[in-house]
């Protein structure tokens, strides 16, 4: 019989990234998502954006608050035939409320400290209400698999269940230091926080077996595929323990000179002492086996039962397993850990129409440990287990034009080190999933309408590295277009309000690989899509006693 095995599979998900590398968010204020484009900032979200920015600052302090709702869809599409329809869609959906960005800085002549906190990687969770593709196929083997098992199985049902969430927090601390009024520099470094939460389920497996298997109790009605099995097993061992009392019995026959008889005679075995209810009993047992019974004798039946036997032995074993095999399955566990990210930039300011920014952020250091929730690891999650999980080092450059006096232009470039990376989270394993380096490029603009009013829109495109072996229905990585647009109101001269909204177009994928069923490979497509939007509102406070038209009145 062939093996059936469930697993729940577990592999890093990367919530909800919009904007950024694999693990790595950027879309950390709602300037952004309404310019695409603040590597060369010189307001408070350079913070995290280009912390050698803060020199441009007039001295005093500086807040903001920001925060993005943000909605995306996840589509798997899964051509696997014994499925209930070819192709089929698994949709996870996404829907974070709060996806905060907070920074302070306040800025003294020379000096400039900040700090900041916002969700790094990740930041909210994906459920799938029907489960994964993964899920659902090793179900489905049921039908293949039962065919080697004395009766079919056309169909089958299960209610199956995946969500994760992901959330990698920052909390930031600079120090920038103004060179002179052209050059400013700075240093800082991340505390990044990290957890992943697992949580799925396939509970109720069901199948709806042919009735000849195991009787009329089975007429092709729907039943918990476990007490299928659980029955099977029961009835094969029955019929081992009948094989070997009914195969003495007919020996008792041989050996009194009676293995011509036909089994079929009823009158020709009566004087042995072998009654209807018995022979009927024995064609039952031979039935069972897949022998034919035309014209077989006493001596075959015997020779049949004998080796009938240890058949329904292996039976019943292969039964047993699959009701353990088809019991509900549950996973339940989480990730946690914690890294630091050291950083650096420059800013330069050659003059007021021109703004150059540089920054650095080294790898992250990160491994994470499993728990597991009342033990439940669905087979894949292991108690302390460590995991790789570390964050690539990043070089970004941005660059902020004024051509006049009503209009920034902005261009940014973000390079991830994703090769330095060990993306497979195994410390034994090396699985190269990196082709090339990932990175992105974003423009934006924005016209001043008046000192209260102005409009911005932008443009960011992310071309993924990433290779088929890190394409899976966990994690998948697609190159984007993002376009994103808003306001920036200045409600009092100390207080700005930045209102704005973002769409991301992502490119189908597709990957094919191979299912083993029964020791054969099966060729699979997968395709994954995905959408997204996000709208946000920030407020940023602006408290210096410098009349600095930069500061008030750039937007």
């Amino acid at each position: 019989m062939r093996k059936f095995l469930f697993l729940i599979v577990g592999t890093l998900v990367t919530g909800i990234l919009v904007a950024g590398g694999l693990v790595t968010n950027t879309n950390q204020s709602v300037l952004f998502t309404r310019l695409q484009s603040r590597n060369a900032s010189t307001r408070i979200d350079a913070v995290y954006y280009n912390p050698a920015g803060l020199g441009r600052l007039g001295s005093g302090f500086f807040a903001s608050v920001n925060n993005q709702t943000i909605n995306q869809t996840n589509s798997i599409l899964n051509n696997y035939t014994y499925l209930t329809s070819t192709p089929k869609e698994y949709v996870g959906k996404v829907n974070t409320i709060i996806f905060p960005d907070v920074y302070i800085a306040f800025k003294i002549g020379k000096l400039a400290f900040s700090t900041g906190f916002n969700p790094i990687g990740g930041g909210g969770g994906v459920t799938y209400d029907d489960g994964l593709p993964s899920y659902e196929m090793e179900v489905s083997d049921l039908v293949p698999y039962t065919y080697d098992s004395g009766f079919e199985t056309s169909g089958y049902s299960a209610d199956i269940f995946f969500s994760n969430s992901s959330r990698y927090y920052g909390y930031h601390a600079n120090v920038t230091y103004s060179i002179n009024d052209i050059i400013s520099v700075a240093a800082g470094i991340r505390l990044v926080t990290a957890k992943n939460k697992y949580y799925g389920y396939v509970r109720n497996i069901s199948i709806n077996p042919d009735y000849t298997a195991f009787g009329e109790q089975y007429n092709g009605n729907m039943v918990l595929a476990s007490d299928f099995f659980s029955s099977g097993a029961i009835k094969f061992n029955t019929l081992s323990s009948d094989a070997t009392l009914y195969k003495t019995v007919l020996q008792d026959i041989i050996n009194n000179g009676g293995g011509a008889i036909l089994l079929n005679n009823t009158d020709a075995l009566e004087p042995y002492g072998l009654d209807l209810t018995e022979i009927t009993n024995i064609q039952k047992i031979i039935n069972s086996a897949e022998v034919s019974q035309n014209g077989l004798t006493i001596q075959n039946a015997q020779l049949i039962l004998a080796d009938a036997a240890p058949f329904f032995n292996t039976k019943a074993t292969s039964m047993t397993d699959y009701a353990e095999q088809t019991q509900d399955k549950e996973v339940d566990a989480e990730e946690t850990g914690m890294g630091f990210s050291p950083m650096i930039s420059v800013n330069v300011s050659p003059n007021d129409m021109l703004n150059i920014a540089l920054k650095y952020e080294f790898k992250t250091k990160l491994e994470l440990e499993t728990k597991l929730i009342d033990g439940q690891g669905g087979g894949i999650f292991t108690e302390g287990e460590m995991k790789i999980a570390d964050m690539p080092a990043m070089l970004a450059a941005g660059v902020e034009f004024i051509p006049m006096d009503k209009m920034m232009l902005t261009a940014s470039a973000n390079y991830y080190f994703d090769k330095d990376v060990d993306y497979d989270g195994s410390a034994t394993e090396n699985v190269n999933m990196i082709d090339n380096n990932s990175m992105e490029l974003a423009f934006g603009g924005q016209y001043r309408i008046s000192d209260q009013l102005c409009l911005s829109a932008g443009w960011l495109g992310t071309f993924t590295g990433v290779n088929a072996k890190y394409q899976n229905e966990q994690r998948f990585s697609l190159n984007t277009h993002s376009f994103g647009g808003g306001i920036g109101l200045r409600i009092i001269p100390m207080l700005d309000v930045n209102i704005g909204g973002q769409y991301t177009i992502y490119k189908d994928e597709l990957k094919s690989f191979d299912h083993i069923l029964d020791a054969n490979p099966v060729s699979i497509t997968e395709t994954y899509i995905k959408n997204s939007w996000i709208v946000g509102i920030g407020v940023d406070l602006y408290l210096t006693y410098e009349n600095d038209r930069r500061v008030m009145y750039k937007k």
